[in-house]
């Protein structure tokens, strides 16, 4: 009894601070959208923005291999087994001493990325260097003028793994949002004052990175921790951090890696090609981002924590929630995004530039990418898994046969099938990487899937499939106009989307779905705890 009580806690200390940075990545996500409506309007699918996508793919994926792809995963465990085995003054040393080190490895890299950038360019896009000089020259000048953001990005993601620790999860979820912001209003009040407008998208950047670093900081003082220099590298602390980071710089991000080859191939395709896996990639980010991603930012505090104590038994029960919770989100997202696919993308950025033959190349990507939504969200919890276990060489050697597998499908389907193989080719490797990754972690911990698992992905299975139902018969009755009026797109996507939820959530609850429960008994408890009490 006490057992399942103390898994019940941590069950909803989980959904809650997955609630928390859901929300905050729901708000950067809509943000992220209007930015890219904003974008796809003035810019459209082409040459210029092939080129800043290329540009600012580079420091951005850098920031996912440097930051919250390797730092966060391997600072967590280790910052979290200091908070609980060791005064908090230690723990604020090592934070201190990594945030030196840090800043040093990022000046140099960040130099090295300017100077390079011309060679950077060809590795990334070695079509344009021959067949497309101009679009080459631009992409390097939007790489040198964005290189920097890696510095303060990096930093914030480093803050990031500082703040879960200490379960707070708001601040870093909502940094995204000062990007987002700053991006959009560089190309409504600078893109004049350039010879090439989108150089103002590049400028709005490095702003919105210097202000997302600024953010974190008055949430840290809170804490009482002001990061400051320390150049004691001897700490033991930073020693576990980089051994833990050399190999998770490849295992945790082998999605944003397949991404990148991606982009590399794209640019041997034809013109538009990188724009469109860029505008897909977008959209499937955003289930991806507000819930798979939120849950793996939640639990990997929660299964430090576990593995400090010893306790595995509950490392499994959290491990086994959480998939399950995660599950319930992607399996019917997927239904939605595979069906809705041309409504989607059509109301999102078909105006200006952007035109309805981008529309349906960019939803082949969808569908391709769609299909492996589950395998994008799963991986987030089952990496969380490892490292919090301080085991970063087994995800490392998965990414690898992963990386390897990517590889192969590209080649083999990106002729036949454009881009819309590139998008493919990463669903694969991707669902390849949680198999291997499944059955190590199962040999490593004993069964994390119990019968309650299989019985709640059944129920879930159903519920998309009335969702899907409701859809199919709305299409019946109003048949999808792609050159309709974008009111009359909108309307159209909107009652799909609320009938398709109401349908689904309906048949969760009738099915005794236990997330829908959990969900539920979430968001009461929260409302409960907002009423105003009666003092009186």
């Amino acid at each position: 009894m006490q057992e399942g009580r103390i898994r019940g806690v941590e069950n909803r200390r989980v959904a809650r601070a997955a609630g928390v940075v859901g929300l905050a990545t729901m708000l950067s996500r809509i943000s992220g959208f209007l930015r890219d409506m904003v974008v796809a309007a003035f810019f459209g699918a082409g040459l210029t923005t092939d080129a800043f996508f290329v540009a600012f793919r580079i420091p951005n994926m850098l920031r996912r291999l440097l930051g919250e792809g390797s730092l966060t995963v391997s600072f967590v465990p280790v910052f979290t087994e200091y908070l609980n085995k060791k005064t908090k003054a230690e723990a604020y040393e090592l934070a201190n001493v990594a945030f030196t080190l840090l800043s040093i490895i990022l000046v140099l890299v960040s130099i090295a990325g300017i100077i390079f950038s011309p060679l950077i360019v060809t590795i990334m896009a070695p079509g344009w260097y021959i067949d497309r000089p101009d679009h080459y020259h631009l992409t390097v000048f939007l790489n040198r003028l964005m290189f920097p953001y890696i510095f303060f990005i990096a930093l914030v993601a480093l803050c990031m793994g500082i703040l879960n620790s200490l379960r707070h999860f708001a601040a870093p979820a909502l940094s995204p949002v000062i990007l987002n912001i700053c991006m959009i209003l560089a190309v409504l009040l600078l893109m004049d004052y350039f010879p090439e407008p989108i150089t103002a998208l590049a400028v709005g950047v490095m702003i919105g990175g210097v202000l997302q670093l600024a953010m974190q900081w008055p949430f840290l003082a809170k804490f009482g921790l002001k990061l400051k220099p320390d150049f004691n590298f001897a700490n033991p602390g930073l020693k576990k951090i980089g051994l833990l980071m050399l190999p998770a710089v490849f295992g945790a991000s082998i999605y944003q890696i397949n991404i990148f080859i991606a982009t590399i191939l794209a640019s041997l395709l034809p013109s538009g090609s990188v724009s469109y896996l860029y505008y897909a990639d977008r959209v499937v980010e955003l289930p991806l981002g507000v819930f798979a991603i939120a849950v793996g930012t939640a639990t990997l505090p929660s299964f430090s924590e576990q593995v400090a104590k010893g306790d595995f038994h509950e490392l499994k029960g959290t491990i086994n929630f959480s998939l399950r919770l995660i599950l319930f989100v992607t399996i019917p997202a997927t239904v939605a995004l595979i069906v809705l696919r041309i409504p989607i993308i059509s109301v999102l950025f078909q105006r200006g530039a952007f035109d309805i033959q981008s529309t349906l190349l960019t939803a082949q990507a969808l569908l391709c990418y769609a299909v492996g939504l589950w395998a994008f969200s799963v991986i987030r919890v089952i990496v969380s898994a490892f490292y919090s276990l301080q085991d970063a060489k087994t995800p490392m050697i998965a990414g690898i046969v992963a990386f390897i597998v990517n590889g192969i499908c590209s080649i083999a389907l990106m002729y036949p099938l454009k881009h819309s193989g590139l998008a493919l080719a990463t669903s694969i490797a991707t669902a390849v990487n949680v198999v291997i990754l499944s059955i190590v972690l199962k040999r490593k911990i004993g069964a994390f899937l119990d019968r309650e698992f299989y019985h709640s992905v059944f129920k879930i299975f159903l519920s998309s499939l009335a969702m899907w139902g409701v859809i199919i018969v709305i299409e019946a009755i109003v048949p999808w106009r792609n050159e309709g009026h974008l009111n009359e797109r909108l309307l159209y996507l909107t009652l799909c989307v609320v009938a398709g939820m109401a349908a689904f959530f309906t048949a969760a609850r009738l099915t005794k779905c236990s997330e829908m429960t959990m969900i539920i008994d979430v968001v009461r408890k929260k409302l409960v705890w907002a009423k105003p009490r009666n003092n009186g």
